[in-house]
């Protein structure tokens, strides 16, 4: 009589086998063809927007307090990773952790950066077209406009930051995103995934840590709601407080340093780091 099959167990798997599972997981998405691949960054960019929607909405009008409102804020947020992990998705900032991949001479460095600009690309259109979406849904009107003046409030103080304080921002946030799609590959089931997810991406968003895809949702949405009067009234702004809200500071001040900062802190410090401690020595034999 045959045993039951090796991936039954419903055992997480360990760290190393982590690792190997990463190398695998980025030499398939390296394989995907083009007009996938691109249709599942967009599909993300859409989910990060709707977890920024999410965490937009309640954080509006909350007596809680700082930390307890940013507290809940994450959570909400962390649906827009959940639905990547598990509905399927392909997301800039966790794909960064293909570095582990290419270290291990599993993908080339063409196709590396093929992947991270197509699915950059893809990112943009999905989490910019949500922002629209919600812009002319009018869901900013809700409680008397509070909702689009914590959305413009939101987008403002993320073009307001410094170049290297956005950049070590960003460092910190995907430390932690990397870090909670690599939880997942120990996963079996989807629930493993959804409760390896909340906790990071709750810290990175209480912390107010920069991520790109996610911002690539707040600033346009912020663009958008500039020219409403009432949203301007309702979050007690008016046009000269809003001076570097535009596209110029969005793309050169905001995310250029976030999205490199990413990259250090998914690709470099985890990536790298548990490449260099489960697959150093895989690759060299």
């Amino acid at each position: 009589m045959n045993g039951p099959p090796e991936h039954a167990s419903l055992d997480p798997l360990l760290p190393a086998e982590m690792a190997a599972r990463a190398e695998s997981i980025g030499a398939a998405k390296a394989g995907l063809p083009l007009l996938n691949l691109a249709a599942l960054a967009v599909l993300a960019g859409a989910f990060i927007g709707l977890g920024a929607n999410f965490f937009t909405t309640v954080t509006t009008s909350t007596d809680l307090g700082y930390g307890p409102a940013r507290l809940l804020g994450g959570v909400a947020f962390s649906l827009g990773l959940i639905l990547v992990v598990t509905a399927g998705a392909e997301l800039f900032t966790g794909n960064n952790l293909m570095v582990m991949a290419w270290a291990g001479n599993r993908v080339s460095t063409a196709q590396l950066l093929r992947v991270w600009v197509v699915v950059y690309a893809g990112n943009f259109v999905g989490s910019v077209a949500t922002a629209i979406l919600v812009a002319l849904s009018g869901q900013w009107r809700f409680a008397d406009y509070d909702v689009g003046a914590n959305a413009l409030r939101i987008a403002n103080a993320k073009v307001n930051l410094g170049f290297e304080e956005a950049f070590f921002l960003g460092v910190l946030c995907n430390g932690l995103v990397c870090l909670a799609i690599w939880l997942t590959y120990s996963a079996r089931s989807n629930l493993d995934k959804a409760i390896a997810v909340v906790f990071p991406i709750t810290a990175f968003v209480a912390s107010g840590y920069e991520h790109s895809v996610a911002n690539m949702y707040f600033i346009p949405l912020g663009l958008l709601l500039k020219s409403q009067d009432a949203v301007l009234v309702a979050a007690g702004l008016n046009s000269g407080a809003l001076e570097e809200l535009d596209w110029g500071s969005f793309l050169l001040n905001n995310l250029l340093p976030v999205t490199v900062g990413n990259l250090v802190g998914g690709g470099l410090l985890v990536g790298a780091v548990y490449w260099f401690i489960y697959r150093r020595n895989a690759a060299a034999t």
